[in-house]
């Protein structure tokens, strides 16, 4: 049987810890940070920072932007090059009237909004666009303007992830970026010998690893089920899985990824498996 002769290769590995402000698509350090509140400069922001922000602005924005929790930068025109663009907006619940700048239910309740919103936008469901290389930052207003009352929030795709040193350019919008077939170029793939500190590249570059599909751990319930359970979960599944994408050849390597407590309190049940290709 094409099972006995799969090699298990040693590509799997835990998810790194995701930096506070994003929450990419998940395969590029994958999709949770919006979960963990802002650890940003609270020293204040421009003033512009605290404007209500409006639907479909795009901005030229770098990394370092999305570490923080708020953003004064400019709109652009959208025909002009850009790397980021609002596709959500609007006021936080009473619920967070009283609460503190970096409340940790602040944060939960974003990631959750962005995320469901960043699925719509797309045009994809939950597995694919852990597997694409655009990821989502949060905003909010200013600590100042927080504590004068502000309580409105911006959801922004942008293209790239949590390892991206620079942001690639999108599209005049990118709504309905992933509908029907996704161009390679939004995809995520890595090159390295293994998935485990490989570089996560989009699926245009050269590369020896695609992420194709994710398997959903919600089976194994609410509380967080441990470590080595969700390992082992993740790496059984993903032998089938990898092995029916590859239409079942007699010898594969596969690779997986998955999460730890803090990104599975944050809402996140899913895994990621990667098929070794040849391109």
């Amino acid at each position: 049987m094409p099972l006995a002769a799969r090699r298990r290769s040693r590509a799997a590995a835990p998810a790194p810890r995701l930096a506070p402000r994003l929450a990419l698509g998940l395969a590029l350090g994958l999709a949770l940070a919006a979960v963990l509140t802002a650890c940003g400069d609270k020293s204040g922001s421009p003033s512009s920072s605290d404007q209500p922000p409006t639907l479909g602005d795009c901005r030229v924005l770098a990394p370092e932007d999305v570490a923080e929790p708020s953003n004064a930068t400019e709109p652009v025109d959208c025909a002009e090059p850009h790397t980021a663009e609002t596709f959500a907006v609007g006021q936080l619940p009473g619920t967070f009237d009283d609460v503190d700048y970096d409340d940790e239910e602040l944060g939960a309740w974003a990631y959750e909004t962005c995320s469901k919103a960043f699925m719509a936008f797309l045009g994809a469901d939950e597995s694919l666009v852990m597997r694409t290389v655009v990821s989502w930052a949060w905003f909010r207003p200013s600590e100042e303007a927080w504590q004068d009352g502000a309580r409105w929030y911006r959801c922004d795709i942008v293209g790239g992830g949590e390892q991206s040193k620079e942001y690639v350019d999108l599209p005049t919008t990118a709504k309905g970026l992933l509908l029907g077939r996704p161009e390679d170029r939004w995809m995520v793939c890595a090159d390295g010998p293994t998935v485990a500190g490989s570089v996560k590249v989009p699926c245009t570059e050269p590369h020896l690893w695609r992420a194709v599909t994710t398997i959903s751990l919600k089976k194994l319930g609410n509380d967080y089920p441990g470590d080595r359970l969700v390992e082992v979960t993740t790496r059984d599944y993903c032998s089938n899985s990898v092995g029916a994408w590859l239409n079942y050849p007699v010898d594969y390597d596969f690779g997986y990824t998955w999460f730890h407590q803090a990104e599975w309190d944050a809402g996140n049940r899913r895994s990621v498996c990667w098929a070794k290709t040849e391109q």
